[in-house]
């Protein structure tokens, strides 16, 4: 699994904790950014990049982190074709990835301490998207993706 990490300048220390938990466990990633923890660049900007790296450029999934992990939230969901969710226990995690499919995980540093970011981390990680209940309100919020993609290009 190949995944695409981003964070800004309030969650660079918490993405590290991440990195190397991602290492221990032998996943394949890539940092998007920000570089340094004086990189002052906008979350909208890493959160564009890490999308992309989804739809685009092959990556399976994609990590997000902010301050509070909804603004890396809201602008990932901007993205066409994106789903992103924010969790901040496991259960949410694990519901995000088997009924919502969400390819991006957000998670804010300020909120979630490094322990259990790697806990819903990993649940997250561990899941995959159950066919089911769920399958016609995915179809659904395709629809919509697929509508308002029409209207705004």
């Amino acid at each position: 699994m190949k995944i695409a990490i981003g964070s800004d300048i309030a969650a660079f220390e918490l993405k590290k904790v991440l990195i190397d938990h991602l290492k221990e466990n032998g996943f394949e990633y890539v940092d998007i950014g920000t570089s340094t923890a004086e990189d002052t660049t906008n979350y909208p900007i890493i959160a564009e990049k890490v999308g992309r790296a989804v739809i685009d450029d092959g990556f399976d999934r994609g990590m997000l982190l902010c301050g509070t992990g909804i603004g890396m939230c809201i602008a990932a969901n901007k993205i066409p074709g994106i789903y992103a969710a924010l969790c901040s226990d496991c259960y949410s995690a694990q519901r995000a990835r088997k009924s919502n499919n969400a390819q991006i995980i957000t998670m804010g540093a300020r909120v979630v301490g490094p322990e259990l970011a790697k806990t819903i981390l990993d649940t997250w990680l561990e899941c995959e998207f159950s066919e089911g209940r769920s399958s016609k309100n995915v179809s659904l919020v395709n629809e919509m993706d697929e509508k308002y993609r029409k209207v705004n290009l």
